[in-house]
């Protein structure tokens, strides 16, 4: 029997940022029946595969994110145009993308997501503070590949059931942790792709010691990623030291004036092969 973690409501910028997604549900559920927006959702084509394009790079993958703003740097880049950026990450060599949709203090938005996926060059992440089923199927209406699933955020019994119905949609769900019981509860609920963030979205502290500890213990059938704090190659080389099958950058590409190139700088690091 599954032992639910010990779980209280998240503190700092993750508790105000999940409470505001919470609302933002309630106002898409309100707006139009959840039934009707999940009949909808499944009469649009599934995405391709994030897993599959993360399975077939030797090199550690690069993920660029499209980011705005955010709680810790303030404003990046808030003229990004959605299509530009992302066609400059392909160009650099990005294996995919992680679209922000968190309106307030990231600056995205769904627009954003079904922009980038419609270009189809690759599959697209919604990231954002998901805390309801709803926000799912708009990730599947809007093109995504894959929604990001923060487990410090979640009960354990609403991240089981949100990965369940990830998974039920064709969206793959990438669930993040920070310690053992949440690594655990991801592998648990079936999740294939696990982030270990680096930054403690309680208190935007950043400590690299998380995935030095956590992405090493990530089964090897599964994919690992590395999230938080990367600007250079040396530091995908450290990713790819602890086990890093990809490395999710936001902040130095979103803020470069040649995101092609600032990507590209860190494509090329051969992937170390955790241990089974």
């Amino acid at each position: 029997m599954q032992v639910a973690r010990p779980w209280t409501s998240p503190a700092g910028p993750l508790g105000r940022l999940s409470a505001a997604s919470a609302a933002r549900a309630a106002v898409s559920r309100a707006a139009m029946p959840y039934q009707d927006q999940l009949a909808a959702a499944l009469l649009t084509s599934e995405a391709p595969s994030l897993l599959a394009a993360l399975m077939r790079s030797t090199d550690v993958a690069v993920i660029a994110e499209l980011k705005r703003s955010s709680p810790s740097r303030g404003t990046i880049n808030s003229s990004l145009d959605a299509a530009m950026q992302v066609r400059a990450y392909a160009d650099g060599g990005a294996t995919a993308f992680s679209i922000l949709t968190e309106p307030s203090e990231f600056g995205g938005s769904l627009e954003d997501l079904a922009v980038a996926s419609a270009l189809g060059i690759g599959p697209c992440i919604r990231k954002d503070f998901i805390t309801d089923a709803v926000q799912l199927v708009e990730a599947r209406r809007s093109g995504a590949a894959a929604a990001l699933l923060i487990a410090r955020a979640l009960p354990t019994d609403v991240l089981f059931e949100l990965v369940f119905t990830a998974r039920m949609l064709g969206i793959e769900p990438l669930v993040e942790v920070r310690d053992e019981d949440e690594l655990r509860d991801a592998l648990d609920a079936g999740a294939l792709l696990i982030g270990v963030n680096n930054r403690d979205l309680e208190t935007l502290e950043l400590d690299v010691a998380v995935s030095a500890l956590l992405l090493p213990q990530v089964p090897v059938t599964h994919v690992a990623i590395y999230e938080s704090g990367v600007r250079t190659d040396q530091e995908v080389e450290r990713a790819a030291s602890c086990g890093a099958d990809a490395v999710l950058v936001g902040s130095s590409v979103s803020a470069s004036g040649k995101p092609s190139d600032a990507v590209a700088a860190l494509t090329g690091v051969p992937r170390i092969r955790r241990r089974a």
